[in-house]
């Protein structure tokens, strides 16, 4: 598994003060050989989304545990666009209901991860996610 080349910030927004998960994905993306950013915890959209730009990143990955997935991916989604960098994927990651799942895809998450997952399936999608075009 390859993601050679790639660059991926992995980002905690909103007051959730849990990033184990996170941390692990980033080590699991290096280990694949995408280059990681990760924002630490407690960030606001905005700020994920000017690191995004500035780092000049194929993807974002947010880490979310404390419930408020859809806001948290809608803000992002909105301080992206204001960037003119609507075409980043934002992966969603964390404590995330299956009920919840297709209305983040439909909100535009390129992909839904939770703890019962694999980190070899997690890369595996990754990989793909970033290989479809929009």
């Amino acid at each position: 598994m390859s993601l050679a080349g790639k660059r991926i910030l992995v980002a905690k927004p909103g007051l959730d003060g849990h990033d184990i998960g996170a941390k692990i994905i980033t080590l699991a993306l290096r280990d694949a050989g995408a280059d990681v950013i990760y924002t630490g915890l407690r960030k606001s959209p905005d700020y994920i989304a000017r690191v995004a730009v500035d780092e000049d990143v194929d993807a974002l990955g947010l880490s979310i545990l404390s419930g408020s997935h859809h806001e948290l991916l809608a803000q992002t989604r909105t301080e992206l666009a204001a960037r003119d960098a609507a075409d980043i994927k934002i992966f969603v990651g964390g404590t995330i209901p299956p009920q919840d799942h297709q209305a983040l895809i439909d909100a535009g998450a390129a992909r839904i991860f939770t703890s019962e997952m694999t980190i070899d399936h997690v890369l595996a999608e990754l990989e793909l996610a970033l290989t479809e075009t929009a």
